[in-house]
């Protein structure tokens, strides 16, 4: 696997820290004044200060409609429902429980979606077959 990084905007960083660290998990990493990294499933996510709107709109997927605006994390079956018990645990609200998609098609998933305390969306998937995740 090759890391990724992405970087994205936040409205504050201990929330941030709080959320990504004590909530999803991550391991912190680097930080500065303005901005602080997270170690996100083996990826460099870089959560930056800043206070301009979030954008609201939404996509359909399958027979959903989902925040447009997202990024996340495919996960082991195991793991990703750990991660709900952990988020359960923490009553931390979905904006979309999670469900099972394209059940019984090419490409069925565990997936659901939640935002961040800056309101950015985030949605974590599993696959059954791992070796789905292309499939069409």
């Amino acid at each position: 696997m090759i890391p990724f990084h992405m970087a994205f905007a936040v409205k504050d960083k201990e929330t941030t820290r709080h959320f990504y660290g004590e909530i999803i998990g991550c391991k912190v990493g680097r930080e500065a004044e303005n901005w602080i990294d997270f170690d996100f499933f083996g990826h460099q996510l870089s959560a930056h200060i800043n206070n301009d709107p979030k954008p609201q709109a939404k996509s359909k997927v399958g027979n959903d409609m989902v925040p447009l605006h997202h990024f996340g994390a495919v996960l082991p079956w195991d793991v990703w429902n750990g991660l709900i018990e952990r988020l359960r645990n923490a009553s931390y609200a979905f904006v979309m429980e999670p469900k099972i998609r394209f059940e019984n098609e090419p490409g069925e998933q565990g997936t659901f979606f939640l935002l961040d305390p800056s309101g950015n969306a985030l949605e974590f998937k599993s696959f059954r077959n791992p070796d789905a995740i292309f499939e069409h």
